[in-house]
Protein backbone atom coordinates (compact mmCIF):
# COMPACT_ATOMS: atom_id res chain seq x y z
CA UNK A 1 0.00 0.00 0.00
CA UNK A 2 1.29 3.33 -1.11
CA UNK A 3 2.11 5.99 1.52
CA UNK A 4 0.24 9.16 1.99
CA UNK A 5 1.71 11.91 -0.05
CA UNK A 6 0.20 15.55 1.67
CA UNK A 7 -0.78 18.14 -0.66
CA UNK A 8 0.73 21.02 -1.72
CA UNK A 9 -0.20 24.44 -1.35
CA UNK A 10 0.80 28.17 -3.54
CA UNK A 11 -0.07 31.49 -2.83
CA UNK A 12 -0.98 32.96 -5.76
CA UNK A 13 -1.00 36.47 -5.08
CA UNK A 14 1.82 36.43 -3.58
CA UNK A 15 2.79 40.29 -4.54
CA UNK A 16 -0.36 41.74 -3.25
CA UNK A 17 -0.01 39.77 0.37
CA UNK A 18 2.94 40.95 0.69
CA UNK A 19 2.13 44.22 0.13
CA UNK A 20 -0.72 44.13 2.71
CA UNK A 21 1.60 42.80 5.04
CA UNK A 22 3.82 45.90 5.24
CA UNK A 23 0.70 47.91 5.54
CA UNK A 24 -0.14 46.99 8.62
CA UNK A 25 2.69 47.86 10.48
CA UNK A 26 1.86 51.98 8.62
CA UNK A 27 -0.02 53.77 11.41
CA UNK A 28 -1.99 55.79 8.77
CA UNK A 29 -4.27 52.48 9.05
CA UNK A 30 -4.89 53.01 12.41
CA UNK A 31 -5.17 56.34 12.89
CA UNK A 32 -7.26 58.91 10.57
CA UNK A 33 -6.98 62.63 10.74
CA UNK A 34 -10.85 63.26 9.51
CA UNK A 35 -12.45 61.21 12.27
CA UNK A 36 -14.67 63.05 14.82
CA UNK A 37 -12.66 63.57 17.47
CA UNK A 38 -14.58 65.79 19.97
CA UNK A 39 -17.88 64.21 21.07
CA UNK A 40 -20.83 65.61 19.78
CA UNK A 41 -23.09 67.35 22.59
CA UNK A 42 -25.63 64.75 23.45
CA UNK A 43 -28.37 67.47 24.73
CA UNK A 44 -28.92 65.87 27.91
CA UNK A 45 -28.24 67.57 31.49
CA UNK A 46 -25.14 66.71 33.18
CA UNK A 47 -21.24 67.01 32.09
CA UNK A 48 -20.58 66.31 28.31
CA UNK A 49 -18.05 64.02 26.95
CA UNK A 50 -15.03 65.70 25.45
CA UNK A 51 -14.16 62.98 23.35
CA UNK A 52 -15.98 60.89 20.86
CA UNK A 53 -16.01 57.04 20.87
CA UNK A 54 -13.67 57.14 17.92
CA UNK A 55 -11.61 59.19 19.32
CA UNK A 56 -11.59 56.50 22.28
CA UNK A 57 -11.43 53.39 20.41
CA UNK A 58 -8.63 54.87 18.26
CA UNK A 59 -6.14 54.96 21.53
CA UNK A 60 -7.25 51.81 22.62
CA UNK A 61 -6.40 50.26 19.58
CA UNK A 62 -3.34 51.65 19.61
CA UNK A 63 -2.80 50.50 22.66
CA UNK A 64 -3.82 47.16 22.45
CA UNK A 65 -2.05 46.81 18.67
CA UNK A 66 1.61 47.95 20.87
CA UNK A 67 0.59 46.30 23.60
CA UNK A 68 0.95 49.62 25.80
CA UNK A 69 -0.19 50.70 29.24
CA UNK A 70 -2.69 53.52 29.35
CA UNK A 71 -0.32 56.63 30.30
CA UNK A 72 1.99 55.30 27.31
CA UNK A 73 -0.64 55.32 24.66
CA UNK A 74 -1.67 58.82 25.96
CA UNK A 75 1.68 59.82 25.22
CA UNK A 76 1.97 58.07 22.20
CA UNK A 77 -0.99 59.39 20.74
CA UNK A 78 -0.41 62.53 21.72
CA UNK A 79 3.02 62.61 19.83
CA UNK A 80 1.03 61.37 16.55
CA UNK A 81 -1.27 64.09 17.03
CA UNK A 82 2.10 66.65 16.56
CA UNK A 83 3.43 64.67 14.23
CA UNK A 84 -0.33 65.36 11.59
CA UNK A 85 -0.19 68.79 12.85
CA UNK A 86 -3.41 68.60 14.52
CA UNK A 87 -4.14 70.75 17.46
CA UNK A 88 -6.50 68.27 19.62
CA UNK A 89 -6.58 67.57 23.21
CA UNK A 90 -5.71 63.99 24.03
CA UNK A 91 -7.48 61.79 26.61
CA UNK A 92 -5.72 60.83 30.17
CA UNK A 93 -5.43 57.59 31.41
CA UNK A 94 -8.06 58.18 33.43
CA UNK A 95 -10.38 58.69 31.06
CA UNK A 96 -9.77 55.77 28.56
CA UNK A 97 -10.11 53.66 31.74
CA UNK A 98 -13.45 54.95 32.01
CA UNK A 99 -14.77 55.01 29.06
CA UNK A 100 -13.38 51.48 28.09
CA UNK A 101 -15.77 49.84 30.25
CA UNK A 102 -19.17 51.69 28.67
CA UNK A 103 -17.36 51.83 24.86
CA UNK A 104 -19.92 50.82 21.92
CA UNK A 105 -16.83 49.30 19.85
CA UNK A 106 -17.58 49.20 15.67
CA UNK A 107 -15.70 46.33 13.98
CA UNK A 108 -16.00 46.80 10.81
CA UNK A 109 -16.54 44.26 7.91
CA UNK A 110 -17.00 44.34 4.58
CA UNK A 111 -19.03 40.93 3.73
CA UNK A 112 -18.84 38.51 1.33
CA UNK A 113 -20.80 38.02 -1.40
CA UNK A 114 -23.47 35.43 -1.32
CA UNK A 115 -24.81 33.97 1.71
CA UNK A 116 -22.69 33.67 4.29
CA UNK A 117 -21.16 30.39 5.83
CA UNK A 118 -20.09 31.12 9.29
CA UNK A 119 -17.45 29.44 11.38
CA UNK A 120 -17.57 29.11 15.24
CA UNK A 121 -14.94 28.59 17.97
CA UNK A 122 -13.69 29.21 21.15
CA UNK A 123 -10.85 29.39 23.60
CA UNK A 124 -9.93 30.66 26.79
CA UNK A 125 -7.71 33.38 27.56
CA UNK A 126 -5.84 34.39 31.07
CA UNK A 127 -7.21 37.25 32.68
CA UNK A 128 -5.59 36.90 35.86
CA UNK A 129 -2.99 34.95 37.65
CA UNK A 130 0.83 33.88 37.15
CA UNK A 131 1.55 32.02 34.03
CA UNK A 132 1.54 28.85 32.99
CA UNK A 133 6.00 27.94 34.39
CA UNK A 134 5.25 30.00 37.65
CA UNK A 135 2.20 28.09 38.14
CA UNK A 136 3.84 24.48 37.26
CA UNK A 137 6.89 25.54 38.60
CA UNK A 138 6.17 27.54 42.38
CA UNK A 139 2.70 26.60 42.64
CA UNK A 140 1.21 29.89 41.83
CA UNK A 141 -1.45 31.44 43.43
CA UNK A 142 -5.22 30.07 44.38
CA UNK A 143 -6.98 32.81 42.28
CA UNK A 144 -6.37 32.33 38.39
CA UNK A 145 -9.00 33.40 36.06
CA UNK A 146 -9.57 32.75 33.00
CA UNK A 147 -12.15 34.48 30.29
CA UNK A 148 -13.54 32.14 27.21
CA UNK A 149 -13.49 33.82 23.76
CA UNK A 150 -16.22 33.08 21.33
CA UNK A 151 -16.16 33.94 17.47
CA UNK A 152 -17.93 33.63 14.36
CA UNK A 153 -15.63 34.31 11.04
CA UNK A 154 -17.10 34.97 7.61
CA UNK A 155 -15.28 31.49 5.72
CA UNK A 156 -15.13 33.84 2.16
CA UNK A 157 -13.55 37.10 4.06
CA UNK A 158 -12.16 35.34 6.88
CA UNK A 159 -13.74 38.31 8.75
CA UNK A 160 -14.51 38.05 12.37
CA UNK A 161 -18.37 38.79 12.04
CA UNK A 162 -19.77 37.98 15.49
CA UNK A 163 -18.05 37.63 18.98
CA UNK A 164 -18.64 36.80 22.57
CA UNK A 165 -17.08 36.80 26.00
CA UNK A 166 -17.94 35.13 29.29
CA UNK A 167 -16.69 33.11 32.26
CA UNK A 168 -14.60 30.44 31.96
CA UNK A 169 -17.43 28.16 33.59
CA UNK A 170 -19.64 29.18 30.10
CA UNK A 171 -20.00 26.26 27.37
CA UNK A 172 -19.65 26.83 24.35
CA UNK A 173 -22.93 25.75 22.78
CA UNK A 174 -25.37 27.92 24.73
CA UNK A 175 -23.56 30.56 23.41
CA UNK A 176 -24.28 29.93 19.70
CA UNK A 177 -27.44 31.32 19.24
CA UNK A 178 -26.22 34.90 20.81
CA UNK A 179 -23.39 34.66 18.30
CA UNK A 180 -26.40 34.23 15.37
CA UNK A 181 -28.18 36.84 16.69
CA UNK A 182 -25.00 39.14 15.83
CA UNK A 183 -25.65 38.87 12.55
CA UNK A 184 -27.92 40.98 10.80
CA UNK A 185 -31.39 39.48 10.13
CA UNK A 186 -31.80 40.41 6.57
CA UNK A 187 -28.41 38.33 5.95
CA UNK A 188 -28.75 35.21 4.63
CA UNK A 189 -26.67 32.27 5.99
CA UNK A 190 -25.57 29.13 4.15
CA UNK A 191 -24.18 27.01 6.81
CA UNK A 192 -22.72 27.09 10.26
CA UNK A 193 -19.82 25.10 10.62
CA UNK A 194 -19.06 23.98 14.18
CA UNK A 195 -17.32 21.31 16.46
CA UNK A 196 -18.78 18.27 18.33
CA UNK A 197 -19.79 20.34 21.44
CA UNK A 198 -22.36 22.28 19.37
CA UNK A 199 -24.21 19.28 18.67
CA UNK A 200 -27.27 20.17 21.13
CA UNK A 201 -30.52 20.79 20.16
CA UNK A 202 -30.98 24.35 20.84
CA UNK A 203 -27.92 24.88 18.40
CA UNK A 204 -29.75 22.79 15.67
CA UNK A 205 -33.16 24.77 16.21
CA UNK A 206 -31.17 27.71 16.62
CA UNK A 207 -29.16 27.10 12.99
CA UNK A 208 -32.31 26.00 11.32
CA UNK A 209 -34.27 28.60 12.85
CA UNK A 210 -31.96 31.04 10.30
CA UNK A 211 -32.64 28.70 7.15
CA UNK A 212 -29.20 27.66 7.32
CA UNK A 213 -27.51 24.12 6.85
CA UNK A 214 -25.21 23.16 10.01
CA UNK A 215 -22.15 21.37 9.73
CA UNK A 216 -22.12 19.93 13.79
CA UNK A 217 -20.26 16.41 13.67
CA UNK A 218 -22.66 14.20 15.97
CA UNK A 219 -21.22 12.91 18.95
CA UNK A 220 -19.75 9.37 19.11
CA UNK A 221 -22.62 6.49 19.34
CA UNK A 222 -25.10 9.35 18.99
CA UNK A 223 -29.24 8.73 18.50
CA UNK A 224 -31.81 10.09 16.79
CA UNK A 225 -33.46 12.79 17.96
CA UNK A 226 -37.36 13.06 17.88
CA UNK A 227 -38.39 14.95 14.81
CA UNK A 228 -40.63 18.16 16.60
CA UNK A 229 -38.35 20.40 15.09
CA UNK A 230 -36.93 21.41 11.57
CA UNK A 231 -33.36 21.66 14.24
CA UNK A 232 -33.58 17.49 14.94
CA UNK A 233 -34.76 16.53 11.59
CA UNK A 234 -31.15 18.01 10.18
CA UNK A 235 -29.34 16.81 12.50
CA UNK A 236 -30.89 12.66 12.72
CA UNK A 237 -29.79 13.41 8.96
CA UNK A 238 -26.75 13.91 9.71
CA UNK A 239 -26.38 11.09 12.11
CA UNK A 240 -27.45 8.66 9.19
CA UNK A 241 -24.86 10.34 6.74
CA UNK A 242 -22.34 9.87 8.72
CA UNK A 243 -22.85 6.19 10.31
CA UNK A 244 -23.64 5.45 5.96
CA UNK A 245 -20.57 6.97 5.07
CA UNK A 246 -18.25 6.79 8.42
CA UNK A 247 -16.74 9.48 10.31
CA UNK A 248 -13.75 10.82 7.66
CA UNK A 249 -15.72 10.85 4.90
CA UNK A 250 -18.59 12.58 6.18
CA UNK A 251 -16.26 15.37 6.91
CA UNK A 252 -14.40 15.93 3.23
CA UNK A 253 -18.31 15.83 2.03
CA UNK A 254 -19.44 18.13 4.02
CA UNK A 255 -16.39 20.39 3.73
CA UNK A 256 -15.86 20.23 7.46
CA UNK A 257 -12.26 20.74 7.31
CA UNK A 258 -13.01 24.42 6.81
CA UNK A 259 -13.50 24.84 10.93
CA UNK A 260 -9.70 24.99 10.86
CA UNK A 261 -9.84 28.74 10.10
CA UNK A 262 -11.69 29.65 12.38
CA UNK A 263 -8.98 28.20 14.75
CA UNK A 264 -6.21 30.04 12.88
CA UNK A 265 -8.09 33.20 13.90
CA UNK A 266 -8.59 32.03 17.19
CA UNK A 267 -4.45 31.54 17.34
CA UNK A 268 -4.30 35.39 15.83
CA UNK A 269 -6.44 36.74 18.48
CA UNK A 270 -3.62 35.63 21.24
CA UNK A 271 -1.13 36.51 18.87
CA UNK A 272 -1.63 40.16 20.28
CA UNK A 273 -1.72 39.32 23.64
CA UNK A 274 -1.45 36.02 25.72
CA UNK A 275 -3.73 37.75 28.44
CA UNK A 276 -6.11 40.15 29.28
CA UNK A 277 -4.72 44.00 30.69
CA UNK A 278 -7.92 44.99 31.73
CA UNK A 279 -9.10 43.99 35.64
CA UNK A 280 -13.27 44.13 35.39
CA UNK A 281 -15.22 41.68 32.80
CA UNK A 282 -16.51 45.28 31.09
CA UNK A 283 -13.25 46.60 30.02
CA UNK A 284 -12.14 42.39 28.90
CA UNK A 285 -15.30 42.30 26.52
CA UNK A 286 -14.13 46.23 24.83
CA UNK A 287 -10.52 44.89 25.17
CA UNK A 288 -11.65 41.65 23.36
CA UNK A 289 -13.83 43.69 20.45
CA UNK A 290 -10.94 45.79 19.79
CA UNK A 291 -9.02 43.13 19.31
CA UNK A 292 -11.48 41.54 16.53
CA UNK A 293 -11.31 45.03 15.02
CA UNK A 294 -7.99 45.60 14.53
CA UNK A 295 -8.12 41.67 13.15
CA UNK A 296 -10.75 42.33 10.55
CA UNK A 297 -8.23 45.98 9.83
CA UNK A 298 -5.32 43.44 9.04
CA UNK A 299 -7.91 41.28 6.85
CA UNK A 300 -9.48 43.95 4.55
CA UNK A 301 -5.92 44.33 4.13
CA UNK A 302 -5.66 41.71 2.19
CA UNK A 303 -5.21 37.83 2.29
CA UNK A 304 -3.05 35.16 0.95
CA UNK A 305 -4.93 33.12 -2.17
CA UNK A 306 -3.61 29.60 -2.28
CA UNK A 307 -4.52 26.68 -4.60
CA UNK A 308 -3.86 23.00 -4.32
CA UNK A 309 -0.75 21.84 -7.06
CA UNK A 310 -0.50 18.47 -6.04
Amino acid sequence: MSSWIPTKYKTRNWAEYNLSLKMRGSLSIWFDAGMTWEAVPSGRRGRQQAYSDAAIQACLTLKVLFGLPLRQTAGFVESLLKLAGLNWSVPDFSTLCRRQRTLSVAIPYKGSTGPLHLLIDSTGIKAKGEGEWNARKHGGPKRRLWRKIHIGIDEQTLEIRAVEVTNSSIGDAPMLPDLLNQIPADQELGSVTADGAYDTRKCHDAIAARNAHAVIPPRKNAKLWKHDTPGARARNEAVRASKYLGSALWRQVTGYHRRSRVETKMHCVKLLGQRLSARDFDRQVAEIQIRAAILNGFTALGIPKTEAVG
